[in-house]
């Protein structure tokens, strides 16, 4: 394509990957791939750090405090994760007017287009992760990290202008982060919060802060297997492919416990989403 606009479409496409790639670095982090955990985190920080950019080493241990721990409050670090607070109690204190309470009252109507600047906020977390620890494995991973920029940025500025390539790289960021906020907000947010050390059991803790999206195996691809978020959450080291085989009995399985067993469209999700967040900041504004 050279030095032209058309680029940005590849741009697009490139967003795309990434956020496919990610779903690879998921399951490496959940030792779905490969039977040793040494493979495991060979892959994860090929996918996470020279080919994303992101800190495997930062994402792993945050992304299972989630899993043990699914929506609950103080000890799930997705639990008000973002520029923008999920529930009224979250807005508590703020000065009316600010910023953050403007963000807060209108979380429903910015929910997607803050969506895109989602990996803003993951490269930030990444850096600061690295900058605390500076030992060897982290010296490693901020290399990798830097390998990833220099490759990217001088592939980039190599074939387009200043203005085209920064127009490129905010494309491709922006698609990277909306469809990878895309395929992991369904899963819990709208879902039941459970109060700080509550008594819950494991089986219980993950079902009922789980939301399935239903679908073929389009759908399975295009979320990474996230879709089957129940089963997921049960058996996090379970393949992808495999997840689809444990559905029938999983679900009957939460019949029988009285458990509850959410499954939506991929749409009613988002829309039992958006009219959450939209309570929620009308909450907000009568504080």
């Amino acid at each position: 394509m050279g030095n032209s606009w058309t680029t940005l479409g590849l741009a697009a496409f490139l967003g795309v990957a990434f956020t496919q790639l990610g779903f690879i670095g998921h399951d490496a982090g959940h030792q779905q791939v490969f039977g040793s955990r040494r493979a495991n985190r060979l892959l994860g920080l090929a996918v996470g750090n020279v080919l994303i950019g992101l800190c495997y080493g930062w994402w792993v241990p945050k992304h299972n405090a989630h899993h043990a721990h699914p929506n609950e409050v103080g000890r799930d670090p997705d639990i008000g994760d973002g520029l923008v607070p999920l529930a009224p109690a979250e807005a508590h204190g703020m000065q009316r007017r600010n910023l953050p309470w403007l963000l807060a009252r209108w979380q429903a109507p910015l929910f997607f287009p803050l969506m895109a600047l989602r990996s803003v906020g993951l490269h930030v977390s990444g850096i600061q992760h690295l900058l605390r620890r500076r030992d060897r494995a982290a010296a490693v991973e901020a290399f990798l990290v830097a390998l990833h920029v220099a490759l990217f940025f001088s592939v980039v500025l190599l074939v387009l202008s200043p203005l085209k390539a920064f127009a490129f790289i905010a494309v491709e960021q922006a698609v990277f982060s909306f469809y990878l906020g895309c395929s992991f907000a369904p899963n819990h947010k709208a879902m039941p919060i459970i109060p700080a050390n509550a008594a819950a059991g494991f089986v219980r803790r993950q079902v009922v802060t789980a939301r399935n999206i239903t679908g073929g195996r389009l759908t399975t691809f295009m979320l990474g297997g996230l879709n089957y978020q129940i089963e997921h959450h049960l058996f996090p080291s379970m393949p992808r492919p495999n997840l689809r085989h444990a559905q029938r009995l999983i679900r009957e399985f939460c019949a029988v416990s009285d458990l509850g067993y959410c499954e939506t469209s991929l749409s009613e999700s988002f829309r039992r989403i958006l009219r959450h967040l939209h309570e929620s900041g009308h909450s907000v504004a009568l504080m």
